[in-house]
C-alpha cells in the first residue's frame, strides 16, 4: 500500500478545501449569471513560471473582463455562462434558454479585442443545480491536486475548468504532456469526460518560447538618448487589430 507524503496531503487538502470554500462563496451568492476564470485566479499578479508571456496572462486577464462586460449587455435569466481564456484563447461553459442565445453570446464574445478564437460549450438547458456546482468545483481541485503530484509533467502548463463532470484541459504543452494529462485527469474520480483545449508545441518550440518568455527585458542606460524601442510592448491599449490565429491551433479533442 501507497501512504501518501505529507506534502502530497496538504496539497490535496488544502486545494480540497478552498474549491469547496469557493463552491460554498457561490451557493450563498444565489443564482450566479456570469463567472469569469483566469482574471479572478490571478488577481495577485503574473505566474512567473506560467508557460504564456507576460503580454498573453495580461491580455487573458483583459479578455475576461471585457468579455463579462459584453456578456452581461446581453444577459437574461436564463443565462449562466463562465468565462476563460488562455493564450487568448476563449472557453465558454455553463447554461442558456435557446441557441439563439449561444451563437449571441458567442458573437459578443468574438468581438471581444485580442481575442483569437472562441471554444463554445454553451448547453441550452437548465442552469446547474448547487450540488453539481460544488462537484464540479471538488473535481477541479482533486484534477490539480493529481497533476501536481504527478512527477512527469508541469502542472502549471495547464488550466482546469470543471462543468458537470466534463473536464476541460486548457493549456500550452507537448503532444506527450496532454496525453499524460489526459489520462491522469481521466483517473480521477467523478470525472465523466476529458476535453482539451490546448496548443500543441514540439519541444523544440517549447523550449524557444520558454527562453523568449524568461529573457529580461533591456534596461536603457538613463544618459542615453536614443528613443525606447517600441516593440517590446505585448499588449497595446485597445482599440486595437483581432491578432492572428495560432500557427499550429488549438487541439480541442472530446476524450471519453
Amino acid at each position: 500500500m501507497t501512504i501518501p507524503t505529507t506534502s502530497t496531503r496538504s496539497i490535496a487538502t488544502a486545494m480540497a478545501a478552498l474549491t469547496l470554500g469557493a463552491a460554498l462563496v457561490a451557493g450563498l451568492s444565489g443564482c450566479v449569471p456570469l463567472v469569469i476564470g483566469g482574471a479572478a485566479a490571478a488577481g495577485a499578479g503574473l505566474v512567473a513560471t506560467d508557460r504564456r508571456s507576460s503580454g498573453a496572462q495580461l491580455d487573458d486577464q483583459g479578455i475576461e473582463l471585457r468579455g463579462a462586460a459584453r456578456i452581461r449587455e446581453i444577459a437574461n435569466d436564463d443565462m449562466n455562462v463562465t468565462l476563460v481564456s488562455f493564450n487568448r484563447q476563449v472557453l465558454m461553459v455553463g447554461t442558456v434558454g435557446s441557441e439563439a442565445d449561444k451563437r449571441r453570446a458567442e458573437e459578443v464574445l468574438r468581438r471581444v479585442d485580442n481575442v483569437r478564437s472562441v471554444v463554445n460549450e454553451l448547453v441550452v438547458g437548465p442552469s446547474s443545480s448547487f450540488p453539481q456546482r460544488s462537484n464540479d468545483t471538488y473535481i477541479t481541485g482533486k484534477v490539480k491536486a493529481s497533476l501536481l503530484d504527478a512527477k512527469d509533467i508541469f502542472a502549471n502548463s495547464f488550466k482546469i475548468v470543471t462543468e458537470r463532470g466534463t473536464v476541460y484541459i486548457m493549456g500550452i504543452a507537448t503532444r506527450r504532456e496532454t496525453d499524460r494529462a489526459t489520462d491522469i485527469t481521466r483517473g480521477v474520480s467523478g470525472v465523466d469526460r476529458v476535453v482539451r483545449v490546448v496548443e500543441i508545441v514540439s519541444d523544440a518550440d517549447l523550449a524557444n518560447q520558454t527562453r523568449a518568455n524568461s529573457a529580461p527585458a533591456p534596461v536603457s542606460s538613463p544618459s542615453s538618448v536614443s528613443p525606447a524601442p517600441t516593440s517590446r510592448s505585448n499588449v497595446p491599449l485597445p482599440p486595437m487589430e483581432p491578432l492572428p490565429a495560432p500557427s499550429g491551433g488549438a487541439s480541442t479533442t472530446p476524450v471519453r
